[in-house]
């Protein structure tokens, strides 16, 4: 089993940053300081009840003016940028400070700087050069919108290429683990302008960022992220993979609109499905559900396919809810068969709960969902 993330705070880690520490915090005292991070409870804690703990800890070694704390803030990482090369940011391949460290300052301006807008705007700023800053963002979007949001929009011409992908991550309004962004989530209009600054950046992880937002937006208004794709489609190749991706849920929804606009045709009488095969109707957890079919192009042309498979997993209230599983996506010869095999694990992950009992599975071509054939999950 996998180390918990919540051991990256050891003692390796402390070490480390309570020598950091020491630089910056006059008669700073790190005993005192792991002492009180590592008491009675800290084994019990999880990750993020971790990253809050330590935080509050490190305000009280902290000045009590906040102002005056970021200062501390900003200088410790000026002390990292030029002691230790490794954490510098090069290019957009990686964040140079660790997230250890990064998790912690962002914490802190979360925490303790929401009432002082311009000097944890200037922190976050800063403070993104070196790791991401979006969960921190969220809060300050739902206290002051119009600010933030013309903020992230200046940020999003930054020299940095850190600073522009926040302009987008920190704006995502569905953005995994985050505080919720209803207001974006309903009217994301804002974020659009952010968006077109960003589609043709340099910088990969930027584009990727762009593409998860037009994913998130795409989940409450689609119709405004196809017009998006219709609009930028063909500006060159990167922006062509930002809207394939950021139209994926649209894709796995099978919204022929947007099935078209990549490229795959309706199936009509042209594609069809033959010979379902499964190696077994019950499955045990941990293990996969194996199948097969044949997939067969009737017409004489070359037709290019999206293949999914739909599973219909059981829920604790005893209905079924899907979740679409990409296969490929390719061209198929004119008068071909082609036998089609895939597993799908059952293995037990933290993000997924299975329940027992029926389960379904209906394969997908070009967003069309042939017959459901039923299995069953067992122990």
């Amino acid at each position: 089993m996998a180390e918990p993330f919540k051991n990256m705070y050891n003692k390796q880690f402390f070490d480390l940053f309570t020598k950091d520490l020491r630089l910056v915090i006059d008669d700073f005292d790190a005993h005192g300081f792991v002492s009180q991070i590592m008491d009675d409870e800290w084994e019990g804690r999880e990750l993020k009840q971790r990253w809050i703990h330590i935080t509050s800890i490190l305000k009280k070694f902290l000045p009590a003016d906040y102002k005056e704390a970021i200062a501390k803030i900003l200088e410790l990482l000026d002390h990292v940028k030029s002691t230790r090369p490794d954490f510098s940011v090069i290019d957009d391949t990686k964040f140079g400070l660790m997230l250890e460290y990064g998790v912690i300052l962002n914490n802190y301006v979360e925490q303790y700087g929401l009432d002082d807008y311009e000097t944890s705007v200037k922190a976050i700023e800063k403070i993104t050069q070196f790791t991401s800053c979006e969960f921190v963002t969220h809060p300050f979007i739902i206290k002051y919108p119009d600010e933030m949001m013309k903020q992230m929009l200046v940020w999003s011409k930054h020299e940095h290429w850190g600073v522009r992908r926040l302009s987008s991550e920190g704006c995502r309004p569905r953005l995994p683990w985050a505080m919720a962004l209803p207001n974006l989530k309903k009217d994301p209009t804002p974020i659009i302008p952010i968006l077109e600054n960003l589609k043709n950046d340099p910088a990969r992880f930027v584009r990727l960022s762009v593409a998860n937002n037009l994913n998130d937006i795409a989940k409450d208004n689609p119709e405004i992220v196809i017009d998006l794709a219709k609009k930028w489609k063909g500006e060159s190749k990167e922006v062509d993979w930002i809207i394939k991706h950021g139209c994926r849920t649209l894709l796995k929804q099978g919204i022929p609109e947007v099935m078209e606009l990549f490229g795959f045709d309706s199936i009509r009488n042209n594609i069809s499905m033959e010979d379902f095969q499964i190696s077994s109707l019950k499955v045990k957890v941990g293990d996969s559900l194996e199948f097969g079919f044949n997939l067969l192009n009737h017409s004489n042309k070359t037709i290019k396919i999206r293949l999914e498979y739909g599973i219909y997993y059981q829920k604790a209230n005893g209905t079924l809810t899907k979740k679409v599983h990409k296969i490929s996506e390719k061209e198929y010869t004119g008068n071909s068969t082609t036998r089609i095999t895939r597993k799908h694990s059952f293995r037990v992950v933290t993000t997924r709960k299975f329940h027992l009992g029926l389960h379904q599975i209906a394969i997908i071509i070009n967003g069309s969902e042939f017959e459901k054939y039923d299995f069953v999950l067992i122990e």
